[in-house]
């Protein structure tokens, strides 16, 4: 099926690669002209692991390509919109971009298109997209509009697309019904190559819910603005941990045993960052209040999650007394692991913080460093990780890249003034960190290196960042930290 994708960001680039990929004609148009002078030479503008593959896969095999807007208008049948809808002032999502191109799609177009949200609207756009094409449109055009949100988690983002949880589609009519499973037909039949796994088990029997355009456009706000909450009330739980001497990964542990709590996004830490979270549970309770509902429990959400920064700030202080004047490393930029993207990172707002305080630092990110200098450019920023630590009064890891667990403890001792480790996301393994001579201080787990440590045998020698893994989870005797994906 020929198929227009309107918009090069993580959605759209995603969409369009993995549409490419299962054997559909793919044009991808974006107006920002030097982004698009980029795609058109095989460059990606961020990173997202395995996307430049199969963009330069798919373009070779002729499946996909890059052009403009208008020329995306005249490409195909089904245009997938998926241009940005940022916050407001207010919180409101900034819905200007596709209303502009809504007067595009009405001017040039004519037939049938079928035009599909991908971009995260508020309920009822859809009906206005409609509207508002048909009283602009001034050529024979037949327009329908369907609703089909992402639930795409950027670094696994083509996992996400190709081996999702669930396909929802909004619609008001049979014909735009058909059109989209049969789009999605090879994904929900599991008939197309993995470009991720040799052998793929996780595929095929996907559940494809049909539903009306309102009701699909809610489903991803709400499903956002749930696992937001869910990540505040284990990190106030974990502020109840820290004051009364208990465990927040066993607490954690226990909770997620229920199936119907679950122990995804149960991780505490410094928050939930990046461009969705934050924007869509303002935006939804936004919808809530324009409606006549209350959504002050999403006001809470918000609060508790601004809390973070300066809760660790505190550990932070409470070791070094004084910030002022003190060298402290910073390990990890992006909001979380692969990815590169800063927007609304717990790294740089702790980073402003700090140097509010008078601290020094120096920071390190495997991918995130050329967007952090745009955000904050006058810190040292490392080449690598030990370059970052050398001379630090403490080290302070923020995004859980798989990288600093599996540095070399025994070098990094050598180069650190104090070996001090404040653990933002209780990423790192406590027994391994003191058997090599460091302090180490999480969130949630009070004293658990002391008390863990009279268990351990004494001839137990641990050199590795992978000892102690079992199945994803980091075994401390009868507690466990669960590495689930942060959004």
């Amino acid at each position: 099926m020929k198929i227009t994708v309107i918009g090069a960001g993580y959605v759209g680039l995603t969409t369009a690669a993995c549409f490419a990929h299962i054997g559909h004609d793919v044009f991808c148009s974006e107006s920002d002209k030097l982004k698009l002078e980029k795609l058109q030479t095989g460059l990606v503008p961020f990173y997202e692991p395995h996307l430049e593959e199969m963009i330069a896969s798919a373009v070779a095999g002729g499946k996909l390509s890059f052009g403009s807007t208008n020329e995306g208008i005249d490409q195909a049948e089904v245009i997938f919109i998926c241009v940005g809808t940022p916050p407001l002032p207010n919180g409101e999502a900034d819905l200007s971009a596709i209303e502009a191109l809504a007067r595009d799609i009405a001017k040039r177009a004519k037939g049938y298109r079928l035009v599909v949200e991908k971009s995260t609207v508020p309920v009822q756009t859809g009906e206005r997209l409609r509207k508002h094409i048909s009283i602009h449109s001034s050529r024979d055009l037949h327009v329908e509009v369907a609703s089909n949100p992402e639930f795409l988690r950027e670094g696994s983002s083509i996992h996400d697309l190709l081996h999702p949880d669930r396909i929802v589609v909004g619609t008001e009519s049979p014909r735009a019904t058909e059109i989209l499973r049969e789009i999605y037909e090879p994904i929900v039949e599991g008939s197309f190559d993995c470009p991720l796994h040799d052998r793929c088990d996780s595929r095929g029997n996907i559940r494809f819910l049909v539903t009306d355009t309102n009701s699909a456009e809610l489903i991803k706000h709400a499903s956002n603005s749930f696992l937001a909450m869910k990540i505040s009330f284990i990190n106030m739980v974990s502020d109840l941990c820290d004051a009364v001497g208990a465990d927040v990964a066993t607490v954690a542990e226990g909770m997620g045993l229920d199936p119907r709590i679950g122990a995804a996004f149960l991780s505490p830490g410094l928050g939930f960052g990046g461009f969705c979270f934050p924007k869509d549970v303002q935006a939804f309770r936004r919808i809530g209040e324009k409606n006549g509902c209350d959504f002050a429990l999403l006001q809470e959400v918000e609060k508790i999650n601004k809390t973070r920064i300066g809760r660790l700030v505190e550990k932070i202080r409470q070791e070094l007394w004084v910030l002022r004047g003190r060298k402290i490393a910073v390990l990890g930029l992006a909001f979380k692991p692969n990815t590169d993207d800063v927007r609304f990172a717990p790294a740089l707002e702790l980073i402003r913080v700090l140097m509010e305080e008078g601290a020094e630092i120096t920071a390190f990110d495997p991918e995130a460093m050329d967007k952090a200098k745009a955000e904050i450019a006058n810190i040292q920023y490392a080449s690598n990780p030990y370059e970052a630590v050398r001379g630090a009064d403490a080290v302070v890891l923020v995004t859980e890249w798989e990288e600093f667990r599996n540095l070399d403890w025994k070098r990094l001792r050598e180069l650190v003034a104090r070996p001090l480790i404040i653990d933002g996301r209780n990423a790192l393994d406590p027994m391994l960190l003191s058997r090599n001579g460091f302090e180490y201080r999480c969130v949630g787990r009070p004293a658990i290196c002391d008390r863990k440590m009279q268990d351990e045998p004494a001839d137990v020698e641990l050199k590795h960042s992978d000892q102690g893994k079992t199945n994803g989870k980091v075994s401390f005797s009868n507690s466990f930290i669960s590495n689930t994906v942060r959004q």
